[in-house]
């Protein structure tokens, strides 16, 4: 029998490649199961050529580090072939790693094909050398490297497909793997190598025409080391690749979710915006269409909401609706929609069992607006206007439904505020006009349409003329002039009255300096301030602004508020009308005797004139009860050391009446309409401002 020996360091760079193809083969194992597509096979076809000739060459160095004391070759075909049944099994193993599953039946199934596959791989390399006589194999021996081969396939399939997937610590994990793995194989080969006898007399037939050894090794070697290497590699680059394209993925996926909440809710309160309302309206409608049963749209608008805004500032404004927001969406069921459409405007979308319920909804929306809110510690109130609309009924489309119950907002608006109303079709027809005069109204403050109109002011002690009374007027377009309360209501409940005011005071300034370059210097222009105007911030500021501007005396300007106005909230008006009779502007109290009448405020007060409302001149004549009022109103301003001023005055009687009471000034079309400044009749008076 011919003793072999073994070359050991080929022996150690078999061991070596045998560990580099495990780790290769559950490296291309995790590429393929993350691929899709076309890339899944390509994976496959590499990773089963780069793994097959990874085992094939761990045997054929094995083979190669084996030497008899006779000269050795190997055949090419049978090498060949041996080297694509390695590549086969190789295809065969990344295909059953590269399923969903693997149940163990298949698993086995597997192991054995493997197993056998590699053993004939190796058994035909031996074959290879085609000695004569042919080689004996020990039979324990050569069961045991089958049952090796067998074992060691079903360990290697078991842990590919456990570690095929990226997890924590998998790359430590693989190449402890690959090391038993590669183990395992090289332990099949020299068990194979062992059971080999090779009687004496025996000679290589492959050696005079097959592969030289020493060439063999290094070519197999090298070429093995450089596909296997080249496969690791590529599949490390495609992982790393497919990492940051995940990392990218995943990141346009959150800047997507972030864009499509951003698109779809307020960015304020987080509601549903305007947007993702008209959608859940769609659904809403579609349900009812498929299971009938019916929902209501209530358009909520706060009252007071911009008062709150203009005099504590906008950071309180935002603040309040975000509690406001929190509040009423904390009573939200799952089926509910609350959106913010606009700056003091939400939508309330709510499924109802009865059309009636909608009744109980509203009371409820208003019951919870109407509690205070605690904002930089102030109780701050607001209360609501709703419009209400009901599906199916009040509108074919969402967009209809909502106009519809913004009709009915302002009509709940229209009669007094925090209360709601139903929709009618004849709210329809004004809302379309209001919407329309909206949109005239911005128009008309961007092109300057507006213009003031000033009716004279007479002391009653002679007709002298002591000043005017600034007038505001509309001049539309294609309806001419309009009268102030044709829009000043509407400028007023958009807010577009504070722009316009502060017009109304620049351009009646403007021309009270004209008057006062022309010898007028003893006359004060008045300016009506509205509600919203009064509560505004910044009004100290711009009456101050404004007189400096115009180079002219605070006494030259009087500012007529409403009784009602000085007492909504009398505390905070004090202050206000205190700071502007500091600065020395005159103030009036307009429309005296129709409010509230507090003669515990009003003695309080910095007021300089009392203003007796029209509405009680001109029954004067007729009736008693008016003319009792009016001395009263004249007795309590004389008590109090304030100028009276009536308007209205048409007649003679009405004049001397007045005059007779006590009143300091006069005012009506007895003694001059309203008119441009250029129409008065300012040269006819005389330097003592008297008419001639």
């Amino acid at each position: 029998m011919l003793i072999g020996s073994y070359n050991t360091t080929l022996v150690l760079v078999s061991l070596l490649v045998a560990i580099l193809a495990s780790y290769t083969a559950l490296d291309l194992a995790g590429r393929i199961v993350t691929s899709k597509g076309r890339a899944v096979w390509l994976w496959m076809a590499g990773g089963s050529l780069a793994m097959g000739m990874g085992i094939w060459s761990m045997h054929f160095i094995g083979m190669l580090a084996f030497s008899l004391p006779i000269p050795l070759g190997y055949d090419l075909g049978w090498t060949i072939l041996s080297f694509l049944i390695a590549v086969a099994s190789s295809g065969l193993a990344l295909f059953l790693i590269s399923q969903k599953t693997l149940p163990r039946w298949q698993l086995l199934c597997g192991a054995l094909a493997m197993g056998l596959g590699i053993a004939c791989m190796h058994y035909l390399g031996m074959h290879a050398m085609l000695m004569s006589p042919g080689i004996d194999y020990q039979a324990g021996l050569f069961i045991l490297s089958l049952l090796i081969a067998v074992l060691a396939s079903g360990a290697a399939l078991w842990i590919a497909f456990r570690l095929r997937r990226h997890s924590p610590r998998v790359l430590q994990l693989r190449l402890a793997a690959s090391t038993v793995m590669g183990c395992a194989i090289v332990g099949m080969h020299y068990t194979g190598m062992a059971a080999a006898v090779f009687p004496e007399g025996s000679y290589c037939g492959a050696a005079p025409s097959g592969l030289d050894n020493t060439w063999m090794a290094i070519l197999v070697i090298v070429v093995t080391l450089a596909v296997t290497g080249i496969a690791l590699l590529t599949s490390v680059l495609d992982a790393r690749l497919e990492a940051r394209t995940s990392i990218l993925t995943r990141s346009l996926t959150a800047a997507n979710q972030e864009l499509t909440q951003l698109a779809l809710h307020d960015n304020l309160t987080r509601l549903p915006n305007r947007m993702l309302l008209e959608d859940r309206t769609l659904q809403a409608m579609a349900k009812v269409q498929r299971e009938n049963g019916c929902f209501a749209l209530l358009f909520i608008d706060l009252d007071g909401f911009k008062p709150i805004n203009d005099a504590f500032g906008h950071h309180t404004g935002d603040q309040l609706l975000r509690e406001l927001a929190a509040r009423l969406r904390g009573q939200l069921r799952n089926t509910d929609t609350l959106a913010r459409i606009g700056g003091d405007e939400f939508v309330l979308l709510v499924e109802l069992a009865e059309r009636e319920d909608a009744v109980t909804v509203a009371g409820n929306q208003l019951q919870l607006i109407s509690r205070p809110f605690n904002i930089d510690q102030h109780d701050l109130r607001v209360s609501a206007s709703i419009g209400i609309v009901l599906y199916p009924g009040d509108g074919t489309t969402g967009h209809e439904l909502l106009i519809n119950a913004d009709a009915a907002m302002y009509h709940a608006k229209a009669n007094g505020k925090n209360g709601y109303s139903f929709f009618e079709q004849s709210m329809n027809i004004n809302a379309r006009k209001q919407l329309q005069l909206l949109q005239d109204l911005r128009i008309a403050q961007e092109e300057r349409q507006f213009i003031l109109y000033y009716q004279l002011k007479f002391s009653a002690d002679g007709q002298r003329a002591i000043g005017a009374e600034a007038l505001l007027r509309w001049q539309h377009p294609e309806r001419g002039l309009l009268m102030p309360d044709e829009f000043i209501p509407l400028a007023e409940r958009t807010g577009l009255i504070i722009g316009i005011g502060e017009w109304v005071l620049d351009e009646a300034c403007r021309q009270m300096r004209e008057w006062h370059d022309m010898g007028h210097d003893d006359w004060r222009v008045a300016v009506n301030l509205s509600a919203l105007q009064f509560a505004h911030a910044g009004l100290v500021r711009i009456v101050a602004a404004t007189l400096e501007r115009h180079d002219l005396p605070a006494n030259c300007l009087t500012l007529e508020i409403t009784e009602s106005t000085a007492m909504q909230d009398a505390d905070n008006s004090m202050l206000i009308l205190g700071e502007l009779a500091e600065m020395g502007v005159d103030l009036s109290i307009d429309d005296f005797g129709t409010g509230y009448s507090s003669l515990l405020y009003l003695k309080r007060l910095p007021a300089n004139e009392l203003k007796i409302d029209r509405g009680f001149v001109s029954d004067l004549e007729q009736d008693s009860d008016d003319a009792a009022i009016v001395s009263a109103i004249v007795a309590l301003g004389q008590a109090l050391n304030l100028r009276i001023v009536a308007e209205g005055v048409e007649t003679s009687g009405q004049r001397d009446f007045l005059t007779d009471l006590g009143c300091d000034s006069l005012q009506g079309f007895l003694l001059g309409k309203p008119m441009p400044a250029d129409k008065l009749p300012i040269q006819a008076l005389s330097r003592d401002n008297r008419l001639d």
